[in-house]
């Protein structure tokens, strides 16, 4: 297949009239001073657009607040405020009649969901649980919310009983915890027994008060609804007469560590009767339900393979009155995303991952065939209503901007500003996508940056990143924690390979990774280095420096014992340094069991096969060392033992230790010290 590159080639760009370019590049302090734009919602009719807009002040203190929008006004006004100042909001929704925006704020000291009329007016406040909100959806006929929230199992739907638990054990002088089961912590947090559950109340009329008490759905499905670490409101779903649920859980019992298998429970709205498992045959993840019009429809995105969480999510229809199932696009070979049902009912909208990409398709539900909708670039969140499409879409040289469109995606129409609009005073680096022959001969694609003051000519030291994952991808999309553009702000020119086990390439291609950690993605990455110095002359190859988190952490301490002649330095950001170790410390073992081909005890040599730990006596090339007290996935211990190997065979080295981060770098001012340490380190080795 011919790729259709997102931009023009490189040399195509010479020829089209600029304006004059700033005298800088971009860096992090412009990335995180960037409003963001996030969460288009729709009127029902398409013609009110709602969307969040994130700010940052002085003090490096975050607020939201909601804007809007009238799509069919004639004199095309820009967006206005909606919400008040003062107030700090999140996930706007308009009722079925579009005539009240509802969203939720911490105004009153918890989370509660407030409304507002879509014509303006002052917020009222409509529930006021002891508990927060930590998400919800409104009934069909509006008249009721289901919510999301974090209760202990005997509480039931006795908000104040789950409160007060939490402040006796606050108020306890010992602070000890006995487990008598894993997942004794996630990602980022302590396990301390509430479970999340669906309520269900009704919503005030007038001038009643707001709701204090719900009742709870599914009681006999214990398990995290929504999941966590990062489950949403996509994972329940009313059907239309506002009788039942679906809700897609994985039972929170001994085998939680290491399964995957989500199932979809459908239980009734008055918290009556069993909960029926409507996916008892599927071992594998079931998630995303949503009932088509007429109710006796059910869509929903499965996997097949239990215990692969990187398992391809296809598109799925289920009949509900005979339980029988089948896979809508079964020949199209990416993963879906989620699903937005047209309202004739014949289309699936979703996102997925694709050659670098990630679009909008249109999937006919008949044929299974799928429409690339929006692309050049990443849509990251989308709605359809009546004649409008609105979506956010991000690429490498802008986070997520706001559109809105027809529901084929012709006449788009920018609503917020790119990055380049708000940081006017900073140039960004060009790209371009390319590829060559990989791993057993497959076609391996890549992106090259250039440095954001190139000139014809000349050569510029490199940034090589390696992306995490590893089923993930680094493509022609925005990130706030690994921008290629903050490389190209500093004068590098960046390369980055999507190796074999990188989504949007075919099931195949991301299932080729596992239990190949070292070789395959290797492979690749040696392939592509070779690949992009003989296509792009401007690339120094004597100034490189290679860099990763997570699995890119562990490919850059693979690197470091197995192909570390190219590099002048380092990057290791919360890798995995002692794999036997990480199959044992980290909280999803089914991650660790499914890519190393079983535990630890049943399978050690699939551990020490690639394992970085046992190559030291190879470390060569100085390394910086990168990690997060709060990194429960890959724990701190392992990025402390990898510079201690460092440190005790001798090698240049240094370690940057962040006391309040996870597996991430979230905070603004750490954000800008991670960049500038690594600038650093970059330019004490490769120049700038």
């Amino acid at each position: 297949m011919k790729l259709r590159h997102a931009i023009l080639p490189f040399a195509l760009m010479l020829a089209v009239p600029t304006l004059a370019v700033a005298a800088r590049g971009f860096e992090v302090r412009d990335m995180v001073k960037l409003d963001r734009y996030s969460s288009p919602t729709l009127s029902p009719d398409g013609r009110k657009l709602v969307f969040a807009k994130r700010v940052l002040d002085d003090k490096s203190k975050a607020s939201t607040s909601l804007w809007i929008e009238d799509l069919f006004a004639r004199d095309a006004a820009p967006p206005v405020r909606f919400t008040p100042e003062g107030w700090n909001v999140n996930s706007p929704s308009f009722s079925p009649d579009g005539k009240t925006v509802y969203f939720l704020s911490g105004k009153s000291g918890s989370s509660q969901l407030y409304a507002m009329p879509t014509a303006g007016g002052a917020p009222k406040q409509v529930t006021a649980f002891a508990l927060d909100v930590d998400g919800y959806k409104l009934s069909p006929d509006g008249k009721r919310i289901a919510i999301a929230a974090g209760t202990f199992a005997d509480c039931k739907s006795d908000f104040s009983c789950t409160k007060k638990k939490l402040d006796d054990e606050g108020a306890k002088k010992s602070t000890g915890k006995v487990f008598d089961r894993m997942f004794i912590r996630h990602w980022d947090a302590w396990n301390d027994g509430r479970l999340n559950r669906v309520f269900i109340a009704d919503l005030p009329s007038g001038k009643a008060k707001a709701a204090a008490s719900a009742g709870l759905v599914g009681a006999d499905v214990l398990g995290d609804v929504p999941s966590k670490p990062f489950g949403d409101t996509s994972e329940f779903a009313w059907s239309p007469d506002g009788e039942s649920l679906v809700l897609s859980a994985r039972k929170a019992d001994r085998t939680e560590p290491w399964s995957t298998n989500f199932d979809l429970y459908l239980v009734s709205a008055d918290g009556s009767g069993a909960a029926k498992n409507l996916t008892a045959n599927n071992p594998a993840w079931d998630t995303g339900p949503v009932f088509s019009d007429d109710g006796n429809t059910l869509y929903y995105r499965a996997m097949k393979r239990p215990g692969f969480e990187a398992d391809r999510f296809a598109l799925m229809a289920m009949d509900l009155s005979t339980g029988a199932t089948r896979e809508i696009a079964p020949k199209w070979d990416r993963s879906a995303d989620g699903i937005n049902l047209s309202k004739d009912g014949k289309t699936i909208y979703t996102t997925a991952q694709d050659l670098g990409e990630h679009p909008l398709f249109a999937v006919d539900i008949a044929s299974g065939a799928p429409t690339k909708l929006v692309g050049d670039g990443s849509i990251s969140s989308f709605e359809i209503a009546g004649p409008t499409l609105a979506f956010a879409r991000n690429s490498m040289k802008s986070g997520d901007q706001l559109f809105a469109a027809a529901p084929d995606g012709s006449a788009q129409r920018a609503i917020t500003p790119s990055a380049g609009e708000m940081a006017k005073d900073a140039t960004f680096g060009d790209f371009e996508q390319f590829d060559f022959k990989g791993w057993n001969g497959d076609t391996v694609y890549g992106y090259v940056v250039k440095p954001w003051n190139y000139e014809a000519g000349k050569k510029y030291p490199v940034a090589f990143l390696i992306h995490g994952g590893p089923q993930g991808s680094f493509g022609n999309g925005w990130s706030y924690r690994w921008n290629p553009q903050t490389y190209a702000g500093q004068g590098y020119a960046v390369v980055m390979i999507d190796f074999h086990g990188s989504t949007g390439y075919g099931q195949a291609f991301t299932d080729a990774i596992s239990q190949h950690w070292g070789d395959r993605p290797l492979e690749d990455l040696q392939k592509g280095w070779a690949a992009a110095q003989k296509k792009y002359d401007f690339l120094d190859g004597g100034k490189a420096c290679a860099l990763g988190a997570s699995y890119g952490g562990f490919m850059v301490n693979w690197i470091a014992g197995n192909w570390n002649q190219p590099w002048k330095c380092l990057v290791s950001h919360d890798g995995v340094f002692d794999n036997r170790a990480m199959g044992y410390a980290t909280e999803e073992l089914w991650f660790s069991e499914w890519e190393n081909g079983g535990t630890v005890f049943d399978n050690p040599k699939g551990y020490e096969k690639f394992n970085p730990v046992n190559h030291v006596a190879k470390f060569r090339v100085p390394m910086l060392v990168i990690h997060g007290q709060q990194d429960f996935r890959i724990p701190v211990e392992q990025g402390i033992a990898l510079f201690h190997a460092l440190q005790r065979k001798g090698v240049k080295s240094e370690f940057l230790y962040f006391p309040d981060e996870n597996h991430w770098v979230l905070k603004p001012n750490n954000s800008i010290q991670w960049h500038d340490t690594v600038n650093g380190w970059l330019k004490q080795h490769i120049g700038q």
